[in-house]
């Protein structure tokens, strides 16, 4: 990666030196930003590796992105963490960088930040200094994957404690050090499940042909990742830390969508929307709890399930929004359509849910509001897209909305189901496919060529 260009700021200068001077955690080993202090006494390469790990306490109090769509999988900054009421028009980046290609979404953890990109030959993961940009290592961890839409790994990485697990586009998948870089434990989906990639010689559009985008998630001792095998691996449940193979459950081929970890009629389960359905699955032993057959055209599901109460809504180019509500029948489980809006034919985008309504991008270069009980679209403002990719990042913000539009347009909503308000834009980026990350007041975004971090609420 070329060197950083760092924006002269006194006041971040100052809260750094303030940041150093707090207490440092000696662990940090939960995803989603739950913290655990315990005596220690650090030596030798320990020493070195904690230095890494290590971040202030408001940054972690201030919530973290470790992970796809944030701390908590629904795209929702967390409440403690400072948030803007405005956008300048004239923001300008705290630091910016230059990053090869690929979709994959930045993610932050304690102080670091690790993206994905390609060199040329390789797909390659980074891990940087947050706070600067600088890089600390950079480790190539599979081939170069390529087709008509670009170069490069669409899959996000995601950080648990002193680990950062990542997935090439070819379907190889890698636990590694967060302090150096080192392969700790991997897998290859066609070595190890059967599962060949195609590439575009493929004919419909499961992960086989357009790349493994679905980012894996933790639970508890447990690493579960979207291999997609037909042979009985549909799921797979790895031991997080040496990556023994705990379970695999399923028949279904893995799409793009990644999983969510959610509690429905009672029983948490991990939630997956695959090539060819929407289930549920025991996180015990991977039983199959609930399925509801989903097959679409090119089976091109990419969004990711949004739970609310017992409900999973999900959204495809085929069969439009479709939420289901589980519910008991016997000693099982089953779906139940609630409702379903054909004609909202959203592509890639995941809806945020706040305050029971959904905000997406919608199918007609709009964006959308809809009622989450009925499916009702509530209201809808043109001119999101350009015909091609049609394609937003939305991300609630206590009361309001950030919408990274696809060509690089960051958008200040209000979350009003009322109406469609506007409370400022500014361009911080150029086309882009990948979802931002936000950590402590800070927003970091990325489109083909650069990796830029923009300071929006710090301090607040």
């Amino acid at each position: 990666m070329p060197k950083t260009e760092l924006q002269t700021d006194s006041t971040i200068e100052r809260r750094e030196r303030r940041s150093r001077r707090r207490a440092v955690l000696d662990r940090f080993d939960d995803p989603i930003g739950i913290i655990s202090l315990r005596p220690w006494r650090p030596t030798g390469k320990f020493r070195i590796s904690i230095l890494f790990l290590c971040a202030p306490l408001a940054c972690l109090l201030a919530g973290d992105w470790p992970q796809w769509h944030g701390p908590t999988r629904d795209c929702k900054i967390p409440k403690a963490a400072p948030v803007p009421a405005s956008l300048p028009p004239d923001l300008k980046p705290v630091w910016k960088i230059g990053v090869g290609g690929g979709f994959s979404a930045p993610v932050v953890a304690a102080g670091r930040l690790v993206c994905l990109d390609e060199n040329g030959q390789k797909e390659v993961a980074h891990l940087l200094d947050a706070q600067t940009g600088k890089e600390i290592w950079s480790v190539a961890f599979a081939d170069r994957f390529e087709d008509e839409w670009g170069a490069g790994p669409r899959s996000t990485p995601f950080i648990d404690g002193d680990r950062v697990y990542v997935q090439s586009c070819n379907g190889e998948f890698r636990c590694l050090s967060l302090a150096e870089g080192n392969v700790v434990w991997g897998t290859s989906f066609e070595r190890d499940f059967g599962v060949k990639f195609l590439g575009s010689k493929a004919n419909n559009g499961t992960a086989t042909r357009r790349g493994n985008n679905g980012s894996g998630v933790v639970d508890g001792e447990a690493v579960i990742v979207p291999v997609g095998s037909t042979d009985g691996a549909t799921l797979v449940s790895f031991d997080k830390r040496t990556g023994k193979v705990l379970w695999k459950s399923g028949v279904d081929e893995a799409a793009y969508s990644s999983p969510v970890i959610a509690t429905l009629a009672g029983i948490r389960q991990i939630v997956y929307l695959s090539a060819d359905s929407l289930a549920g699955y025991d996180l015990g032993d991977g039983r199959i709890l609930w399925r509801v057959p989903l097959k679409t055209d090119a089976k091109r599901h990419a969004c990711s399930p949004v739970v609310l109460g017992d409900t999973v809504t999900v959204n495809s180019h085929t069969f439009g929004t479709l939420c289901l509500r589980i519910v008991k029948e016997g000693e099982g489980l089953k779906a139940v359509e609630s409702w379903a809006n054909k004609e909202l034919k959203t592509n890639l985008g995941t809806p945020v849910a706040e305050g029971g309504y959904l905000y997406n991008q919608g199918a007609n270069r709009d964006y959308v509001c809809l009622d989450s009980r009925t499916g009702e679209i509530q209201w809808s403002k043109p001119g999101f897209g350009q015909g091609k990719r049609d394609y937003s990042s939305t991300l609630a913000a206590g009361n309001n909305l950030l919408v990274l539009t696809e060509d690089g347009t960051l958008l200040l909503l209000k979350a009003d189901a009322t109406r469609y308000t506007e409370l400022g834009r500014v361009q911080v980026c150029g086309n882009t496919w990948s979802f931002p990350a936000y950590a402590d007041g800070r927003l970091y975004v990325r489109d083909g060529r650069q990796l830029a971090c923009y300071s929006l609420a710090e301090g607040h």
